[in-house]
């Protein structure tokens, strides 16, 4: 079976059609500024050994009619002047197709930010599930509204097809009450549901699973996984399954990401709010979007900070040590917390692709049995590997993610039932 998978974004759609006969890619691409102000979309679209880095086509309003274009490309259609082309007459995109019936795509799964205490496991979608997907937009304002554009489109361009929601929350819903629960009195639990839930949930139950497989470890086995991209969290594991993770209610808690502060005192949020005029909605706007390593080094790429300091910049000398120290908090405590660590698991881009960050996050933590091959580690980079020295108590890899396909296999699950 083709599977079609869907992460929506507010003004993007991001696609893989992955074949699940033998789980390998048959296309990908995305799909920017849909419903913005700008007189164009842009399309990226990988298929076989040929990319479109990017086409610019006619301004796309709805995620509808994005749909329709990565259908469009997806078969080979040509995009016409009147429909998306920007200017010359035809997209010239005939030629991309990968398949050549939509009746190929037997079932989509979406990737869906939040979904609260509902949804412990990934479910077929019906009115119930988009209702409760609906409810649970006060948790995710940004994402879930923007999840179920992608789940309407799909519906209304693929009507008849099995449609999969895919839960970022619900791997860390195993986690018990002493780590999720805040210290704050009961009602703002039990009206609210104010709470730990977690993030990045996909990626986790990916590595949490790949790492049973890989690394031969005893039953009751404790890893650490850190997923570290522009955005970053920490999940501690027993025998597979979330006992704790760095994201709170929101993405916003945790480590310092690209553009995140990470954990701070909630006093903060009045104080600037009284001392700069803001209201609490700007402030965590900025917490959001402003800090974190730009609010640091004027810059979230990693890449480009790690870079300024070499060069000795105190701005980026300062971010990234405050970005290694965090870390490294958090990987200390989820140790405690399990009671000790035989696995320690970096993933995602930075996590796969950054030798000197990696090193950087183990720093001093021999004394938990943490010991790296600097050898190993500086060659490694986006492929699975052992990077932790023969004498090490604890088992140090680099796993590659791949959520696009874990949504895949939960939705041919479903889909096939």
């Amino acid at each position: 079976m083709k599977i079609l998978v869907i992460n929506a974004g507010s003004s993007s759609l991001k696609f893989q059609l992955i074949d699940m006969d033998n789980e390998s890619v048959i296309a990908k691409g995305l799909v920017e500024r849909i419903g913005t102000v700008d007189p164009t979309t842009d399309l990226t679209y990988e298929w076989a050994d040929q990319k479109i880095k990017q086409k610019q086509l006619k301004k796309c309003d709805t995620h509808a009619k994005a749909m329709e274009i990565v259908l469009g490309v997806l078969v080979g259609r040509d995009c016409t002047a009147s429909e998306y082309d920007a200017n010359d007459g035809k997209a010239h995109l005939t030629g991309t197709g990968v398949i050549a019936d939509l009746r190929e795509i037997g079932a989509v799964g979406h990737r869906v930010l939040h979904g609260g205490e509902k949804f412990t496991a990934s479910c077929l979608i019906d009115d119930d599930c988009i209702e409760a997907i609906e409810e649970n937009i006060p948790l995710g304002p940004l994402h879930n509204p923007a999840n179920l554009m992608g789940i309407r489109a799909c519906q209304e361009v693929l009507p008849d097809v099995p449609q999969v929601a895919v839960f970022d929350t619900a791997f860390h819903q195993t986690m018990p009450p002493r780590a999720f629960r805040y210290a704050i009195p009961n009602e703002y639990y039990t009206d609210l549901h104010i709470r730990k839930y977690g993030f990045h949930g996909t990626s986790h139950r990916y590595i949490a699973a790949r790492a049973q497989e890989l690394l031969n470890l005893p039953k009751g086995n404790k890893i650490i996984i850190c997923h570290l991209g522009n955005g970053s969290s920490l999940s501690a594991c027993v025998d597979g399954k979330c006992v704790d993770t760095s994201m709170g209610i929101t993405p916003l808690d945790g480590l310092v990401m690209g553009t995140r502060c990470g954990t701070l005192d909630p006093a903060v949020v009045e104080f600037i709010c009284n001392r700069k005029n803001m209201t609490p909605t700007e402030v965590l706007n900025m917490m959001n979007k402003k800090s974190g390593l730009l609010g640091l080094a004027g810059d979230s790429d990693m890449r480009n900070v790690t870079a300024r300091y070499e060069a000795g910049e105190p701005n980026a000398k300062l971010a990234i040590e405050m970005w290694a120290y965090v870390l490294r908090k958090y990987i200390g405590s989820f140790a405690a917390a399990m009671g000790g660590v035989d696995a320690l698991i970096f993933t995602a881009g930075i996590g796969e692709n950054d030798a000197a960050g990696r090193a950087r996050a183990v720093e001093g933590l021999d004394f938990l049995g943490i010991k790296l091959d600097y050898d190993k580690n500086a060659k490694v980079r986006g492929q699975e590997a052992k990077i932790s020295a023969e004498d090490s108590k604890v088992q140090v890899w680099v796993i590659p993610t791949n959520e696009e396909l874990a949504i895949a296999r939960d939705t041919l699950e479903l889909a096939t039932k």
